[in-house]
């Protein structure tokens, strides 16, 4: 089966010369590209490893929040425990940072740092103070895990649309220049073969008619 070649070229020496150049970039390209997605592939797979340990860190740090809580209910009596989380409420921000990663720009979250928590010390008791400390250990794992969460997304992305750029190159355009070059050279060699036969019979006609 011949490989498809380019639509439109005149199969000149000029054009032969510009497609050789265009091939070139296209396999310099392809090499770059392919460099880019080993990469973000490595990339990829670091985070997943990295996600699996701060998963568990955010797991374990619930659990223990958890349990801080339960310990604190049990001491101070839930109802009171729901007054004091109320009067402590307040809203948390996230702040949004950019990380560029072979050309991706991956996401960074961090969570604002908590004011001091003020109230009485009467009104309160240390399991308490240990379930606020816990939550907020825990809030900033979730932060952490939700950073490497869109991190992944971003990089999955990245890397299927480098994947495919690659295999365009790879298996259609440069192919398709390799099939032209070829297809010109061709035009060009038969042509050449045209003007010597053509040449061959001008001189022979001469030498008859000079004898």
């Amino acid at each position: 089966m011949a490989k498809e070649i380019m639509e439109g070229v005149s199969p000149t020496r000029m054009e032969l010369l510009q497609i050789r150049k265009r091939k070139a970039l296209a396999v310099k390209g392809h090499q770059l590209l392919s460099e880019k997605r080993d990469a973000l592939v490595s990339s990829f797979f670091d985070l997943l490893k990295k996600r699996k340990e701060k998963r568990k860190e955010m797991e374990e740090s619930l659990k223990k929040a958890y349990r801080a809580l339960m310990l604190a209910e049990m001491i101070m009596g839930e109802e009171r425990v729901r007054r004091m989380a109320d009067e402590l409420a307040l809203e948390r921000e996230i702040a949004v940072d950019t990380e560029n990663i072979m050309g991706v720009s991956i996401p960074r979250f961090s969570g604002e740092e908590c004011p001091p928590v003020r109230y009485s010390i009467f009104a309160t008791n240390a399991s308490f103070d240990e379930t606020v400390a816990m939550a907020r250990e825990a809030f900033q794992k979730i932060v952490e895990v939700a950073t490497i969460e869109g991190s992944i997304q971003m990089l999955g992305r990245e890397i299927e649309k480098t994947k495919r750029r690659v295999n365009a190159l790879e298996y259609i355009f440069i192919p398709r220049l390799v099939a032209t070059i070829s297809y010109i050279e061709r035009q060009l060699e038969e042509r050449e073969r045209e003007d010597f036969f053509r040449r061959k019979r001008i001189k022979a006609l001469l030498e008859r008619h000079e004898d």
